[in-house]
């Protein structure tokens, strides 16, 4: 541990970047591997859905190691048995404590409570580096975190997840939305980097309209391409096109594949607080995108619904999130 109490892998100057050894040391005999790279990290996972495993399956390919992870049905162990073979399915005061770094990947609406909930159960997060992957929220959701001492970290990869085998392969060249404490901002960086993607900053304040950007773009997919395209510029990224291209060339995939088994998404998920949060701020700052929306978001519950991907009691809510 560094003594600003920062751990060696999460300074930047030992942050988790590949790269060989120093100039003093003796050449290898051979290529370098992932797990010869210095600064190497134990990763844990609370919460291993499709883009848990996911990630967790890429930084596996970069040398880190995948110690532990939360699972609770009988399909998040499987997930994590096909993607992180050896991992230790643990409750996740227990991941915590094993991790260096920590996904939290869970939906949206469970994100703040599950940062307090570390807290008030007393688990030790000091000096431990934070991650969620959630586009609606940046850092200041993990504050309970931060107090206790935790590094946090808000990457969003800006990709559809279907739970298929392709998901992995799908993170290289793709953008991740970035926000993070400034000196954090170059680990953040470097672990993006080493999952195959590229690093895009968003502001925290931010945060809430890249992701009704990202969301009305790719999973109402008639939603035109051009007015994401004009929310993002209006939310500080200077090329949109390149962070959209293959997240909505995926999501039409996964639209002429698989039909409604292909959506993804706050909707489809029953993220009811994560919609209203869209809704408000598209109405800051376009009422034709709030109103398009709106239209769009009901459509998607409503065939959701239909296809029994959405119980009545999550359509009830995200309804009324959507009502005039």
């Amino acid at each position: 541990m560094d003594p600003d109490g920062t751990p060696a892998s999460a300074a930047p100057g030992n942050g988790p970047v590949a790269g060989g050894g120093t100039a003093s040391r003796a050449p290898r005999p051979g290529p370098e591997t992932p797990e010869d790279r210095p600064a190497r990290l134990a990763v844990g996972v609370v919460g291993a859905g499709r883009v848990g495993t996911a990630l967790g399956a890429a930084l596996s390919r970069a040398g880190h190691r995948v110690v532990a992870a939360a699972a609770v049905s009988e399909r998040s162990r499987a997930r994590v048995e096909e993607r992180l073979p050896g991992t230790d399915i643990a409750p996740p005061p227990e991941v915590v404590a094993a991790a260096d770094l920590v996904l939290l990947t869970v939906p949206d609406d469970e994100l703040p409570a599950l940062a307090s909930g570390f807290v008030s159960a007393g688990v030790d997060v000091g000096g431990k580096l934070m991650m969620h992957t959630s586009g609606r929220y940046g850092t200041a959701v993990l504050e309970p975190l931060t107090r206790a001492g935790a590094l946090p970290l808000a990457l969003h990869p800006v990709m559809t997840f279907t739970g298929r085998p392709d998901d992995v392969n799908r993170l290289t060249g793709i953008s991740f939305g970035v926000t993070s404490p400034e000196p954090l901002r170059p680990v953040a960086e470097a672990l993006v980097l080493e999952m195959g993607g590229e690093p895009v900053w968003i502001a925290e304040s931010a945060r809430p309209l890249y992701h009704a950007a990202l969301a009305g773009g790719a999973n109402h997919l008639v939603t035109l391409v051009v007015e994401a395209m004009d929310l993002l510029r209006a939310a500080g990224v200077g090329d949109p096109g390149r962070m959209l291209g293959p997240l909505l060339g995926a999501a039409l995939d996964n639209g002429l594949r698989l039909g409604i088994d292909g959506l993804t998404g706050p909707v489809a998920r029953g993220d009811a607080g994560t919609v209203a949060d869209h809704v408000d701020e598209l109405a800051k700052v376009s009422p034709e995108s709030r109103r398009a929306y709106v239209a769009l978001a009901r459509l998607t519950a409503d065939r959701a619904l239909a296809a029994g991907m959405l119980r009545p009691e999550d359509a009830e809510r995200l309804l009324e999130a959507l009502a005039d």
